[in-house]
Parts: C-alpha cells; sequence; structure tokens
C-alpha cells in the first residue's frame, strides 16, 4: 500500500489546487457573512498584478506581501488538511471514492472553518478564538474527520488478530525530520512578514517538538519498556501540532509546557484512547492531529501572552472554537461519507484488500 498511500496525497495536492483556484480561496478569505465568504474571488479574478501600471493587490491579512503570495501559502494549508485525513483510512478506500470525498470534504468542511476562525468576518474570529497557524482549522478539522472515515469504513482485515506492522520507518523518520523542518514555514510564515513574530514562531516550534518528542518517548520507556523511533516520529508531529495554534501568541516557556503536555497526551491518545474507541485509524491521525490541536488550541487559551501576540487568551473561547469544530466537522464528514458511498462505494472488495491497493487500485507494485 506504500504507493497507492503515495498516489492519494499526489491526487489531492492537484485536486484542492484547481478547487482553491476555482471557489475555495474566495469562499475561505474573502469577506462574507459569519459563515462563508463571498464569490467576487471566484476563478481568482480578484488578482491584480500589473507590471506596467506598478499595481499589485494585497490581502488584508497579510498587507507585507502581494496577494498571489498569501493565496500560495494558505494554499499549502488548503492541501495539507485533506491530506491528513488520509493516513486514518490507509489500506481500505477506493481511489476514486476517495477523489469524491476529498473534493466534497475540502470545499464543504475546510472552506467554511477556515473562513469562521481566520477571515476577520468569521463568527469565531468574531469571538476572539485564536489559532495562528491552523491547530483548529487544520489539526483538530483532520483529526476528527479521520476518526469517522476510520469508523465509518470499518477496520482493516486482520486488525487486532495479526500485527500491522510499519512497512518502513526509514520512511517515517525522513518524513518527520521534513514536517518538522517544513513546519517552522508554516508557523513562522503566519505572521505574514520576516519580524520578530514570526521569528518567535519559529523558536517556540523548534522548542515544543523537542520536549514532545522526549515526553513521548519518556511516557513510552516507562509504560512498554523501550523507546522507539516510531514514538520519537510521532512525538515531534505531536510538539507541532499542538504549538501551531499558540505559536504566534506564546514564548518559549509557555512552548516547553505545551511540548511536554502535548507528548503525553498523544501518547495517550494514539494507545489508550484508540483501544476504548475501537477503531482503526491506521496512522493515528485522531490521536495525534486531533488530541495535539485540542491540547494546544486549549493552552493557547491558557499562555497567550499579549506582548507578544498583542491579545489575551480565553480559555472559555477557545473550548468553544474546539466544540464547534469537532461537531461540524464529524456531521459533515459521515454526511459526505455517505453520500460517496452510494455514488461510488467506499471500500474495496476483500480480495483487493488482500493484493494491495498498490496493485489493485493502480496497477503498480514496489519490486
Amino acid at each position: 500500500n506504500i504507493l497507492s498511500t503515495m498516489a492519494q496525497t499526489l491526487a489531492v495536492c492537484g485536486l484542492v489546487t484547481l478547487l482553491w483556484f476555482v471557489a475555495g480561496y474566495s469562499l475561505a478569505f474573502l469577506p462574507g457573512n459569519d459563515y462563508i465568504g463571498s464569490l467576487d474571488g471566484i476563478f481568482l479574478k480578484s488578482l491584480v498584478f500589473d507590471k506596467l501600471a506598478g499595481e499589485v493587490s494585497v490581502h488584508h491579512l497579510a498587507p507585507t506581501v502581494p496577494e498571489s503570495v498569501f493565496v500560495m501559502f494558505q494554499l499549502t494549508f488548503a492541501i495539507i488538511t485533506p491530506a491528513l485525513i488520509a493516513g486514518a483510512f490507509a489500506e481500505r478506500m477506493r481511489f476514486s471514492a476517495l477523489l469524491w470525498f476529498m473534493g466534497l470534504w475540502s470545499m464543504l468542511v475546510y472552506v467554511p472553518v477556515a473562513h469562521w476562525v481566520w477571515e476577520p468576518t468569521g463568527w469565531l474570529a468574531r469571538m476572539g478564538a485564536l489559532d495562528f497557524a491552523g491547530g483548529t482549522v487544520v489539526h483538530i478539522n483532520a483529526g476528527i474527520a479521520g476518526l469517522a472515515c476510520a469508523w465509518m469504513l470499518g477496520r482493516r482485515m486482520g486488525y487486532g488478530q495479526e500485527p500491522l506492522m510499519p512497512a518502513n520507518l526509514g520512511y517515517t523518520m525522513m518524513g518527520a525530520s521534513l514536517l518538522w523542518v517544513g513546519w517552522m514555514g508554516f508557523n513562522g510564515g503566519s505572521a505574514g512578514a520576516a519580524d520578530g513574530r514570526a521569528g518567535m514562531a519559529i523558536l517556540v516550534t523548534q522548542i515544543a517538538a523537542a520536549a514532545a518528542a522526549l515526553s513521548w518517548m519518556a511516557a513510552e520507556w516507562f509504560v512498554r519498556g523501550t523507546p522507539t523511533l516510531l514514538g520519537l516520529c510521532s512525538g515531534v508531529v505531536a510538539g507541532l501540532v499542538a504549538i501551531t495554534p499558540a505559536s504566534g501568541f506564546v514564548g518559549p516557556q509557555a512552548a516547553v509546557v505545551i511540548g511536554i503536555i502535548s507528548g503525553i497526551a498523544c501518547y495517550w491518545g494514539a494507545t489508550g484512547l484508540k483501544h476504548l474507541l475501537e477503531v482503526d485509524d491506521s496512522l493515528d491521525v485522531f490521536g495525534v492531529h486531533g488530541v495535539g490541536g485540542i491540547v494546544g488550541a486549549i493552552l493557547t487559551g491558557v499562555f497567550a501572552n499579549p506582548s507578544i501576540g498583542g491579545v489575551s487568551g480565553s480559555i472559555y473561547t477557545q473550548l468553544m472554537a474546539v466544540m464547534v469544530t469537532l461537531a461540524y466537522s464529524v456531521i459533515m464528514t459521515t454526511v459526505i461519507l455517505i453520500v460517496v458511498g452510494r455514488i461510488v462505494g467506499l471500500r474495496v472488495s476483500k480480495q483487493d484488500e488482500r493484493d494491495g491497493l498498490d496493485l489493485s487500485q493502480h496497477g503498480e507494485r514496489v519490486e
């Protein structure tokens, strides 16, 4: 299933890019009402670049860069969010169903939530919900959607009866390393400028990831008797997720606390909570991204420092944003899955699953 997972990610990148061009950006980031943006920017017609006249449009959320840069930066968030979900149902979904699901989910779930939280006219933004770089919009949103997908699709064949071991932990290590470096662009870039706030966001991102890696390692070592490479990689991601909503609002001391708590919480999310829920979330999308996002969002309300982000946090407001996102995403995800299931069917056949999705869905295999 290695090639199928790669194909799913690449297909999501292409599909979401074109949806963002057609209407996603306009509905998410142009001023509208409390719940959705406007269609004034469909096909990116709101972008202005006239070299002869010296005219370049900018977005009100990032006035220091051309609007084209802001469009591209936000597109990376729009791509990574549905791509995260695919990890929860790895090895089970038909490729055609994945394309239908990801397209509908991007427009009906990601776009509205991004507008609610990030566009100043969105209702959660008006309430004062803080999410600097995607803890709620990306990670909680994708985490609970992944859990719904894993539940709707059912367990993989052999789950709980035979060991389903990682195919290549070297790939896991490389992926975690790329994420760790790339996350600096997500969190630092969310400042909209190469300034002191961006620098602080990058610094706290590094610190939280390091603290979470070690706290996950310690928790696993204590419970299982051995620290693992998979655990260290998962801990890094847990810390990166949890610091994401807080990165433009907190300092280094708070980052250490957020990292330690998220590492332990996400270890429990990927082990104890996963067993309690009895859901086959293949890559622990909810355990790491969902739980980490919730921890980070709430702790942003605790630790937000006005001297860094210019605002104080509210635990009540953060909890409201968390609960609303969880409820909306899980309901809409379930509805979309039901519709897609009726159209093309969600799960591959038992024989196709035995053969592996590389071969059954794409006619390829790793030699």
